[in-house]
């Protein structure tokens, strides 16, 4: 087992403990810590692309487990997190709204690969695809931090958080829109 499946494993390891550190109210700054905990695990998905690549060691199980371990970290900050934490900070319907966009985008992405997948096609993340997911790690980490820190709707941090989690949701619907034209023959049929 090379070291970028190593870390792929280990984010989808830190899952868990990220939801348990989030819950668990008797720690300090339970909140603050889970964004540390967060913002390591996406650092993984960084690391864990740029070694296997850097390193030649790309290989199907890590085709596999990464894509799996960045959806369900964030999938799981935005449903479990976000949303409860968006009732501390910002209003919750616009946490709601934001949340509801990116997962739907995730799994319309997600269902458009397996398609091209069934073709034979692989599509690659792009570039505005990339810094959709830094925006949702940044919106998702000050989120978390400012619901200890400076909890309230008119905080800075929830302030900031509130913008970055705005941007995200446009580059989201953005990403996804560009993945499905740019790829838009994956969706006819071959006679």
């Amino acid at each position: 087992m090379n070291l970028p499946l190593k870390l792929t494993i280990l984010r989808i390891v830190m899952i868990p403990v990220f939801v348990a550190v989030f819950f668990i109210e008797q720690i300090p700054f339970n909140f603050a810590i889970s964004a540390v905990i967060f913002l390591l695990a996406a650092f993984t998905d960084f690391l864990d692309g740029y070694l296997a690549r850097k390193n030649n060691q790309v290989t199907d199980l890590g085709k596999f487990l990464d894509p799996i371990a960045d959806k369900v970290l964030v999938s799981t900050a935005l449903i479990v997190m976000l949303v409860p934490v968006g009732e501390v900070i910002i209003l919750p319907w616009y946490c709601s709204i934001a949340v509801a966009i990116i997962l739907a985008r995730e799994l319309v992405v997600s269902g458009f690969r397996m398609v091209a997948a069934s073709k034979g096609m692989v599509i690659a993340a792009d570039k505005s695809g990339k810094v959709k997911t830094f925006m949702q790690d940044l919106a998702i980490t000050v989120l978390l931090f400012g619901a200890d820190i400076m909890p309230g709707t008119y905080s800075i941090i929830g302030i900031i958080g509130l913008v970055a989690l705005g941007i995200a949701t446009i580059l989201t619907i953005v990403s996804g829109t560009e993945c499905i034209v740019k790829n838009i023959a994956v969706l006819k049929d071959n006679k």
